[in-house]
This record gives C-alpha cells, sequence and structure tokens, in this order.
C-alpha cells in the first residue's frame, strides 16, 4: 500500500512538473502550421496596432498641450493693432488650437462668417490629422477575434479529420494538434481584438478633448472681434 502511494505520488509530482514547464511557444509550436500562421498574422496586427497607438497618443498629447497665457496675449496684441505679432504668436507655438487662430488672424479685414467659415475648414484639416490611422485600431479590433475564430474552425477541422482518419481507435494525442490551434488561435485573437479596442477608444477619449479645446478658444477668439473697440 505504501509503496502504491509513492508511485501515484511521482507520478502526481511529475505531472505538475510537466505542467509548469508547459510553456506559451510550445502550445503554439504543438498547434500545427494553420495555428502558426493564424499566430504570426495576429502577432503582426498586434505590432502594428500598438506603433500606430503610441504614435497618435504622443502626436495627440502634444496637440494638447497650450499655453494657458496664449489667449491672453492674441488678445492683447490684436487690441493693439500688432497682427503681426500675433501671427508670429501662432506660429511659433505649433498646435492645432494655434494654427486656428492664426488662420482666423490672416482674414482679420473681412466679414465675420469668411473668418468663421476658414477657422472651421482648418478645423476639418486639424480634425483629420489628428484621427490618421486611428481608424486601423479598430479595424484591428473587430478582425482579431474573427481571425482566431478562424483558428478556431480550422482546428476543429483538424481535429475532426484525425477522428475520420482513426478508424475507430481514438486518442486523444492526435486531437492535441487540432485542439491546440483552436484553443491558442481563439485566445490569441481575443488578446489582441481587446488591447485593439481599448487603446482605439483611449485615444478617441484624446482627440474628443483637444477637438473641444479647439472649439473652444474658437469661440472665444470669433467673441473677441465680436468686442467693441
Amino acid at each position: 500500500m505504501i509503496s502504491f502511494f509513492q508511485e501515484n505520488k511521482q507520478l502526481l509530482e511529475e505531472a505538475v512538473s510537466e505542467e509548469k514547464t508547459l510553456s506559451i511557444y510550445k502550445l503554439i509550436m504543438d498547434g500545427g502550421l494553420g495555428g502558426q500562421i493564424i499566430i504570426a498574422i495576429l502577432f503582426v496586427l498586434l505590432a502594428v496596432g500598438l506603433y500606430i497607438y503610441f504614435e497618435r497618443y504622443f502626436t495627440i498629447k502634444a496637440a494638447s498641450k497650450i499655453d494657458d497665457n496664449f489667449m491672453n496675449q492674441i488678445k492683447d496684441q490684436i487690441s493693439n493693432g500688432k497682427l503681426e505679432a500675433a501671427k508670429a504668436l501662432c506660429e511659433s507655438t505649433k498646435t492645432p488650437t494655434a494654427r486656428l487662430i492664426g488662420k482666423g488672424i490672416t482674414r482679420i479685414g473681412k466679414p465675420l462668417e469668411d473668418i468663421n467659415t476658414a477657422i472651421e475648414t482648418a478645423g476639418k484639416l486639424e480634425i483629420y490629422q489628428l484621427e490618421k490611422n486611428v481608424s486601423v485600431l479598430a479595424t484591428i479590433a473587430g478582425a482579431a477575434p474573427m481571425i482566431g475564430f478562424l483558428g478556431t474552425v480550422i482546428g476543429m477541422i483538424v481535429a475532426i479529420h484525425e477522428i475520420a482518419n482513426a478508424g475507430g481507435q481514438i486518442d486523444i494525442k492526435m486531437l492535441s494538434d487540432g485542439l491546440y490551434t483552436a484553443m491558442t488561435t481563439t485566445v490569441a485573437g481575443l488578446i489582441v481584438g481587446i488591447i485593439a479596442y481599448i487603446t482605439y477608444n483611449h485615444l478617441v477619449v484624446k482627440t474628443d478633448k483637444v477637438v473641444y479645446q479647439m472649439e473652444a478658444k474658437s469661440v472665444e477668439f470669433l467673441d473677441l472681434l465680436n468686442e467693441p473697440v
């Protein structure tokens, strides 16, 4: 009886040891060529998504920075008739908001409606630049899980094919390739999709903040032009 428990204890320890050494790399390699191709595609999508996120994040972060005293300086310079100095300040600030105000300053002297139209047109261009490539993240967020599910279907087809050719001798090992493909691709697809979805929405929130800032400063600038001399 003692020897029986010792043997089972040894088998249990070996099983636990084997489970601990099971790695993600081994799971992917055991999934077969189909699973490896799907994982490679998802890895590329993840790399592209992370690159777009960080590139857009730092661009939008830089665009949101503006001196709190910026509009006060613009107001003083316009009130004193120093339009060239106001233009120079906008050009040196290098933010979307400053470029909008600069576009408005170049139209001073024309009807207010023309100034407003020029600012709105410039604002659309600035928003387009801020949102550049962000839609790719949304595409990845939707496509990655579907690609993962494609791997799941491929894995199940492989498993069913093995069962059909087994001749009644079904062994779990012969199904392992298909099952590994099904599980690893599903998990990988969901992980990539979740990451892309979160990063996309974060960029949307950051972009909206900049857009609201642009709108607020534009309205403040137009109110400045409406003030009596």
